[in-house]
């Protein structure tokens, strides 16, 4: 008999509503991304970086963590043929993107300061942060 572990909650955004662009929602973020990225040679990851859509969040529920889905996959399963994992050199914390086959995936973002949510949150759209968006992922 096999016994099935729960999944942990994961910030998820609507599926009605838009992901957001996190450049509108963290705007800090993504320019710090792109000059860390530009720094780092990844010209073409910079350019993506500007694109990125906020899915999700990860769902660990550490209180150091703010790492976030920028694409939607499936929760504890691997990547597969094409991922590689690009460790960032910020000036506090951690910041490491995990890319599949040059398409940022994931941002994990540790032990840095709040992330300030900037987007003006209407009433059906909280803060991506917000207890609202802790509900399991299918």
């Amino acid at each position: 008999m096999r016994i099935s572990r729960p999944q942990p909650s994961v910030m998820v955004f609507p599926m009605e509503a838009e992901h957001p662009l996190v450049r509108q929602v963290f705007p800090e973020l993504v320019t710090e991304l792109v000059a860390l990225l530009e720094g780092e040679g990844e010209r073409e990851l910079a350019l993506c970086a500007w694109d990125l859509r906020l899915v999700a969040g990860c769902g660990c529920g550490d209180d150091f963590c703010q790492s976030f889905r920028t694409e939607v996959h499936p929760q504890g399963q691997p990547y597969g043929p094409g991922h590689r994992c690009v460790p960032l050199t910020p000036s506090n914390g951690m910041l490491n993107l995990d890319v599949v086959n040059g398409r940022i995936m994931f941002v994990e973002v540790i032990d840095r300061p709040p992330l300030r949510y900037r987007r003006r949150a209407e009433p059906e759209t909280p803060s991506p942060w917000s207890p609202q968006f802790n509900r399991p992922q299918p």
